[in-house]
């Protein structure tokens, strides 16, 4: 364990909390751009490990926190939800929220370390820490239990109905396919294995930072769960195809988790992240290459 960025991790949740989730976490994406687009064009880049998803603006930590933030603010009363990610809570002014934020980045830490360095999980550590940690904040601050509590006069619904699955279908589909595709492209280019081995997070860089547009009032879906489960598949099959296929089933689940654990609720538990650490266990299982643990 770095013991400096285990200390890092602290001030990584106060970012996350005075910026808000949401926006820090486009800065992940930002920054996981940069550096996989170094990395790609042959040079060094320690950006990604120690910045995109470690101690300054890794999602277990500063997306984490801000999660953790909100959900203390709101049961204060200080938040109008618990469930605001989007909100900068510096303006709440008040200095508990934010220290709730770094104690919960440093959680994250332990978490992610706990995770990888000791259990050794086959899966994406970043994600399965953010759900760990949404949980644990949820039972904390929230009051509506797990899954929610729908109004009794509604049934409640897993997945979205009419027009929104068959969108949900052809988001997976197009952006899987492109994902997919583009990579095989790039390998009957003879792209160098740096450009290949970057090429996920470049994906899930775009994609985390298209949410600069729902950041802003637009209808924009989140979609890195997507991007990052089609690179993955793709570059571990070595099939483009598999890129589409698990792009509509990325596409799905997260909207079956969103469904299940993010609706009702007074607490933020993360679909994509959900998806993510799922089908990436998923895909390592299958094709038996484990290659990818931030």
């Amino acid at each position: 364990m770095n013991i400096f960025a285990l200390i890092a991790s602290f001030g990584g949740g106060i970012i996350g909390a005075y910026m808000g989730a949401l926006p820090a976490f486009i800065l992940t994406g930002v920054i996981a751009i940069t550096g996989a687009g170094v990395a790609m064009a042959g040079g060094s880049d320690m950006t990604v490990g120690f910045i995109a998803f470690g101690s300054y603006l890794g999602p277990h930590v500063a997306f984490a926190g801000g999660v953790a933030a909100a959900a203390y603010a709101g049961k204060q009363k200080k938040l109008g939800s618990g469930t605001d990610i989007l909100s900068s809570l510096n303006g709440l002014c008040d200095p508990m929220t934010l220290i709730v934020g770094g104690i919960f980045g440093v959680f994250g830490f332990l978490v992610h370390y706990l995770m990888g360095s000791i259990l050794h999980l086959n899966t994406d550590l970043p994600g399965i820490t953010v759900v760990i940690s949404a949980i644990a904040v949820r039972f904390l601050f929230g009051t509506s239990g797990l899954i929610g509590k729908a109004p009794e006069s509604e049934k409640r619904e897993y997945f979205t109905a009419g027009n929104g699955m068959i969108c949900n279908v052809l988001l997976g589909l197009g952006l899987g396919t492109t994902v997919g595709f583009v990579y095989q492209a790039l390998v009957t280019s003879g792209a160098a294995d740096a450009v290949l081995g970057s090429y996920p997070i470049l994906c899930f860089g775009i994609a985390a930072a298209s949410l600069i547009f729902t950041q802003t009032g637009f209808a924009t879906p989140a979609t890195h769960h997507i991007a990052l489960i089609a690179a993955l598949a793709v570059a571990a099959s070595g099939n483009p195809v598999m890129g589409t296929i698990f792009g509509i089933i990325a596409s799905l689940l997260g909207d079956f988790m969103a469904k299940t654990f993010n609706s009702h609720c007074d607490t933020h538990v993360d679909p994509p992240a959900f998806t993510i650490f799922i089908l990436t266990f998923v895909i390592n299982a299958i094709f038996g290459n484990g290659f990818f643990s931030v």
